[in-house]
């Protein structure tokens, strides 16, 4: 029997389950400004490069491996690799493969990579269907303000309490975005969040390893099925979201209402999207960048007796693995973060490839780093201080990291990004076709092409 049934919730939440899916399935196509459609771009190629890059990854092909053996029907293709599966499948690998590397968008607001659930939802369900490019920018730009809304109603309450919060919202946006596509109307838009709000997932107690990745990978098969069954019918309750034993008050004790719906239409989510420079958790970007600055000016590992690194109390908490084991642990170690930015100025997905991380200088390098918590350094910040063997001191402190909304990378960086990670996969030729068709993808009659690309 239940203990108590008089948990404390509010009572008179505003119907934001209504309100979010009239948005979703009432406003106009392109009904925002030619910056937000520029970054829904932006997002897309930078999802796409982190979803090919990973094709080969072990985590994926291990999930591939097990999809396999449900022998799915061939409806859309698992990107950087030959196959076909069936959608939601395919919103399941693509999701993985894309936040494998933890090189993906994120939303700094919420700590949310948005991308990840939906963008992997809606490029399956639209190769599937023939979708424009602009329907699918459409459902992309409408089903990360949702996601991101939900994240700002709850954050950083919801995180706290260990809750990966791209996987726990991310369902959501994936259910906005294909409930666009599909084009199904407010009622039936509104059963699609509430069959989604029933079934967030991630845990951050995963972070380090393949079932990180898998959070939104599930999102996105989750969002994808909620939209396909709202349209076949099924139901659910229309204040899933905001009721006392709705989604946001169960899993957050944080219910700011009005984040889902301050300048609803008017203020876009996508808009405050951000792309890594760094293949890691983004809390280590500032201690890389500020190691990166100790090499350009000339200081090297054999010069250094210690780091002194100085930060956020959450760095610590997310990224606070002294002797990271493998590749997908040293992306949550501000150690190695720090030791890969001194040794290479660089902290792509190569500087955290298992031969790196396990190599006798880097090891070295990381047992010298020395990080504390300070209150006066902010979570996107690191102050950082080089002693010498000859007892000099460099010191080097970081507001904002390149990657930033303050230093954000550029389109040419991005295409460069893409290129890194991609390449290996497509070869040089077609992802300089791949660049083009994203580039240009709101024109597009059919995205089966896109999709087609990001295949070799």
């Amino acid at each position: 029997m239940a203990r108590n049934t008089q948990v404390a919730a509010d009572l008179n939440a505003p119907p934001i389950t209504r309100m979010l899916a009239k948005f979703v399935a009432t406003h106009p196509s392109r009904g925002w400004s030619d910056a937000v459609d520029r970054e829904a771009v932006r997002t897309l190629l930078n999802w796409l490069g982190c979803a090919v890059g990973a094709a080969h990854h072990d985590s994926v092909v291990s999930a591939l491996a097990a999809v396999r053996m449900l022998q799915p029907a061939p409806q859309a293709s698992v990107l950087g690799r030959g196959e076909k599966v069936d959608m939601a499948s395919a919103a399941l690998l693509n999701g993985i493969s894309s936040h494998t590397f933890d090189f993906d968008d994120t939303h700094l607001k919420t700590i949310i990579h948005p991308a990840g659930p939906v963008a992997s939802a809606l490029l399956a369900l639209a190769e599937h269907t023939g979708a424009s490019g602009r329907t699918l920018l459409d459902a992309l730009v409408l089903g990360i303000d949702v996601s991101c809304r939900i994240g700002n109603v709850m954050y950083p309450d919801h995180y706290d309490r260990g809750w990966h919060i791209t996987g726990s919202t991310g369902m959501l946006g994936a259910a906005a975005g294909c409930a666009r596509l599909l084009g199904l109307d407010e009622q039936r838009t509104a059963m699609a969040l509430g069959i989604a709000a029933s079934q967030p997932v991630g845990l951050r107690e995963q972070f380090g390893t393949m079932s990180k990745p898998l959070h939104p990978g599930a999102a996105a098969r989750t969002g994808l099925m909620a939209a396909l069954m709202a349209q076949q019918g099924f139901t659910a309750s229309p204040r899933a979201l905001e009721a006392p034993r709705g989604l946001v008050q169960v899993v957050s004790t944080k219910c700011n209402w009005a984040e889902a719906t301050d300048e609803l239409g008017d203020r876009f989510e996508i808009s405050f999207n951000t792309y890594k420079p760094y293949a890691c958790g983004i809390v280590i970007h500032p201690s890389i960048d500020a190691c990166s600055q100790l090499r350009a000016q000339g200081i090297t590992a054999q010069q250094v007796e210690r780091i002194e690194l100085k930060v956020h109390s959450l760095v610590l908490e997310l990224t606070g693995k002294k002797e990271p084991a493998d590749g997908l642990a040293a992306k949550f170690s501000v150690y190695h973060g720090c030791a890969a930015g001194l040794l290479f100025g660089r902290a792509g997905e190569d500087e955290f490839s298992d031969a790196i991380v396990t190599r006798d200088d880097v090891m070295a390098l990381r047992r010298k780093v020395v990080a504390t918590v300070d209150a006066a350094v902010a979570e996107e910040s690191a102050d950082v201080t080089a002693v010498l063997t000859d007892g000099r001191r460099v010191p080097v402190f970081v507001d904002h990291a390149i990657g930033s909304m303050q230093r954000p990378l550029s389109d040419a960086a991005l295409d460069s990004k893409l290129r890194d990670l991609a390449e290996p996969v497509l070869g040089g030729e077609r992802v300089g076709a791949l660049i083009a068709a994203c580039r240009g993808v709101a024109a597009a009659g059919d995205v089966r092409a896109l999709a087609a690309l990001a295949c070799p």
